[in-house]
């Protein structure tokens, strides 16, 4: 019995240490990947006075049915749209899930900016944004973007930030309006595992789940159409 106890006793000084190193590790991840990239956090006037941008990365969230953006999603949209007015590029970039038959977040991104009047030939669609890394990789390997400004909310833009320069991309961030969403709690726990997550994967650089042939930004988005 008392050496079952000290093997538990040692087994839970083990464990304690692991999870301090772990604890440890991500704090310091996500205090270097916002250190990094906070510069690149820019205004929307700021925006307009960059040149030479490709593109207009606007991030995915859910929809709510076939048709409506989420409250997220929605804050998103109207801000690369606004970006997109003011002339800080020519094109946007929808990118987002549609890896299923009946969840299709980019083509309800789409019809969203159409709704607001941008023509549907500056409308490109990425399909297989699956994640923030995918997203950012395919924007870079699929649409051979150089530089791009990104669009999403503040605590997710500076992982999409470091994701985007460690693939290449010369990339600017403009957030959305600063709103507190419902369960925004979790999702800021959620991106601070995220944030130490994708700093691994970076390293590594894995391809993502799909890639494909080049589309040339300077087209037609129609190409992207799938309906």
């Amino acid at each position: 019995m008392k050496k079952f106890l000290k093997f538990i006793k040692r087994f839970m000084v083990v464990i304690g240490i692991i999870a301090l190193v772990a604890c440890v590790f991500v704090a310091g991840v996500n205090m270097y990947v916002k250190n990094k990239v906070e510069d690149r956090i820019i205004t929307m006037e700021e925006a307009t006075n960059l040149e030479g941008v490709d593109c207009i990365v606007v991030l995915g969230a859910s929809v709510i049915d076939a048709n409506t953006p989420s409250l997220m999603l929605r804050d998103r949209l109207d801000k690369g749209v606004e970006i997109y007015y003011a002339g800080a590029s020519p094109k946007l970039l929808m990118s987002g899930d549609h890896g299923g038959l009946y969840y299709d977040e980019v083509n309800v991104m789409k019809n969203y900016a159409i709704d607001k009047g941008v023509p549907s030939q500056d409308i490109f669609m990425d399909h297989a944004g699956f994640s923030t890394y995918e997203s950012m990789y395919r924007t870079k390997e699929i649409f051979q973007a150089d530089k791009v400004i990104i669009v999403t909310q503040e605590y997710h833009l500076y992982r999409a930030l470091y994701i985007a320069d460690m693939l290449g991309l010369d990339a600017y961030g403009v957030p959305t309006e600063d709103i507190e969403y419902k369960g925004q709690t979790l999702r800021d726990v959620r991106e601070v595992l995220a944030i130490a997550k994708d700093f691994v994967k970076c390293i590594f650089k894995p391809e993502p789940t799909m890639l494909g042939d080049h589309i040339d930004l300077n087209g037609d988005g129609n190409v992207t159409n799938d309906k």
